[in-house]
């Protein structure tokens, strides 16, 4: 599958790595396409085939296009590359803003939904903005299983993006589908928990799990 990758921090090089890996054909958008510290970080995943291009070149070869950018800047860069270029395509959105003080910069909201409403025939799915970049790309170094979530109105578009985070090492079962991109806010206000969990343990390494009753448990009750 042709993905693009916005974002070339540690988030977008982790997905572009794992995806090549995987056989897709992955370019990754940067402001700075031909910026030599960025390309000598990406020496080895360039000779593997990766390719490094603006945001718009990365946007106009993708079937798939991943937000991978700072949560507050994300929606002012797809403007950039503007409405026409991303109608119908699939944005997989993995990002979470905050601001200056730590606090959540769409906090009655979501990311998703924003990208959403500002780019209305283009299909997001909100989805791995819960675990680290090092358990989105591997789920088995974990001691037991992790659940993810997917946050979407399009339900084609889920299951290529259901596929996407398959070949990054995530069972099937392993993904939750939480219903509209609405439920993109769960997920991203997940954060501050994150952060306080990373905090609690000494580590950012982890995930969590959803857990349902027994059989002949108690069932729903809410």
């Amino acid at each position: 599958m042709r993905i693009g990758i916005l974002g070339t921090g540690n988030v977008g090089q982790a997905l572009a790595s794992a995806w090549v890996r995987a056989g897709h054909d992955v370019v990754l958008g940067s402001r700075r396409p031909d910026d030599p510290e960025l390309l000598s970080q990406l020496k080895e995943l360039t000779a593997s085939g990766l390719r490094v291009d603006g945001a718009a070149g990365a946007a106009a070869h993708a079937e798939v296009l991943v937000n991978a950018t700072p949560g507050t800047a994300s929606v002012a860069l797809l403007r950039t590359i503007g409405a026409e270029a991303l109608a119908d395509r699939i944005i997989l959105d993995v990002g979470v803003g905050f601001l200056e003080d730590g606090s959540l910069s769409h906090p009655g909201v979501s990311l998703g939904e924003e990208i959403q409403q500002a780019f209305p025939d283009t299909r997001v799915v909100k989805t791995l903005c819960t675990v680290d970049r090092k358990v989105m790309i591997a789920p088995d170094s974990l001691e037991g299983p992790a659940t993810v979530f997917l946050s979407g109105e399009d339900p084609e578009a889920k299951m290529v993006v259901r596929g996407l985070v398959g070949d990054l090492g995530w069972a099937d079962d392993a993904l939750l589908d939480l219903g509209g991109i609405a439920t993109a806010r769960g997920q991203e206000h997940f954060a501050p928990l994150f952060i306080g969990i990373a905090v609690a343990t000494g580590t950012y390494e982890f995930g969590i799990r959803v857990v349902l009753p027994t059989a002949g448990g108690s069932g729903s009750d809410h």
